[in-house]
């Protein structure tokens, strides 16, 4: 239960207490149970979305409002994560020059420009899905985006020098964690969307996610947390996106 508390902990503002102590297995457990949070954040969007519209607020202004308490729910970290990723991604100096712009706290013209279209996608990507009566493939993004997190960190995958919480995570999900979240996103988005398109929603972003984590990994010396935060924020939007076509 170490690894599901600590996972709920770090991935949401819910009230609940992680473990005193934090090591590898205890990180390594709570990556692996990163997506169940994306099942509960997933129904909690999904819910939101669905309350708004029964209301008789507009599908934009309720996707709008549901992203905005879903980066409420979740600290906005993942948000932040993608800012700073770009602004890093937008340097042209060495490795330990863009992790130190990633680190200022601050975001630059890039990592403004990933989160407002990040938002923007999202917001209206969830009012596309919910007019169209796809509420499942809202809840199935939003989870496809935590198993982007355990692809993230696969064996392989070094940690980012002075990143402690890559220090935790990276390189602590083998093959026998990852390949079975991977099927499991790909039939649920089978049916979420009650055909190919969800299948192809996912694949598709998470084969595009992979790409960039292999990219930053390489153009920042390691994986960090900001990575992660991007890794997530993109899989979502991309499979929300991908959804909203016609099948």
């Amino acid at each position: 239960m170490n690894g599901l508390r600590l996972a709920f902990s770090w991935l949401t503002v819910l009230p609940v207490r992680g473990p005193d102590e934090v090591d590898r297995t205890v990180a390594a457990r709570a990556i692996a149970l990163a997506p169940l949070v994306g099942i509960v954040l997933g129904a909690f969007a999904t819910g939101v979305m669905w309350a708004l519209h029964r209301a008789g607020t507009s599908f934009a202004l309720a996707g709008l409002i549901t992203v905005a308490a879903l980066a409420l729910l979740t600290r906005g970290m993942h948000l932040d994560g993608l800012a700073d990723t770009f602004d890093g991604l937008g340097s042209y100096g060495p490795p330990d020059r863009a992790r130190e712009i990633m680190k200022s706290g601050g975001a630059g013209p890039f990592g403004v420009a990933a989160m407002i279209f990040a938002i923007a996608v999202q917001a209206f990507s969830c009012a596309s899905l919910a007019e169209s009566g796809r509420w499942y493939a809202i809840a199935l993004s939003i989870a496809a985006g935590r198993v982007a997190v355990v692809l993230a960190c696969r064996h392989g995958y070094e940690p980012a020098p002075g990143s402690g919480f890559g220090m935790l995570v990276a390189g602590t999900q083998s093959a026998r964690v990852a390949v079975p979240w991977t099927v499991l996103a790909l039939a649920a988005g089978f049916v979420a969307t009650r055909s190919a398109l969800g299948v192809v929603a996912v694949l598709l972003a998470l084969s595009v996610t992979a790409v960039l984590i292999r990219h930053c990994v390489h153009r920042f010396g390691g994986l960090n947390g900001d990575i992660l935060g991007a890794a997530l924020e993109l899989t979502t939007s991309i499979t929300l996106v991908t959804a909203t076509l016609h099948p």
